[in-house]
């Protein structure tokens, strides 16, 4: 069920402490944490606890959580000192866009130039 915890959820497992990670930030509605293959020498994940499989349908669903997420993605930036010269918020939707764990998240990626259009 949408919302609820998945038992074969990668992000869930982090969520409930299962599965280590490097967490920066916590609240009560979002963990960010280190990415494991970082794209950039800041590359941060805010995932909400709740489990949506994508930012559109948490956003339906919960949209005050999906404003969370898009806050605290804000607060990882200035944390990690890249919001004074620019990072990059990306929600990959879907296996062709990139998305590889489907549970809603936000990379926030900085410290170096992101050229556009990302490759």
């Amino acid at each position: 069920m949408a919302g609820e915890p998945q038992a074969d959820c990668l992000f869930c497992k982090i969520v409930s402490g299962d599965v280590p990670a490097t967490v920066v930030r916590e609240t009560a509605t979002t963990v960010a944490f280190q990415d494991i293959n970082p794209q950039a020498p800041s590359h941060v994940l805010v995932i909400p606890r709740a489990h949506y499989p994508d930012a559109a349908s948490l956003a339906e669903a919960e949209p005050e959580t999906a404003a969370d997420v898009l806050r605290e993605a804000g607060a990882v930036a200035a944390q990690e000192k890249v919001a004074g010269n620019g990072y990059r918020m990306v929600f990959n939707t879907g296996a062709g866009a990139g998305q590889t764990v489907f549970h809603a998240h936000a990379h926030v990626l900085g410290g170096r130039g992101l050229n556009w259009p990302p490759g």
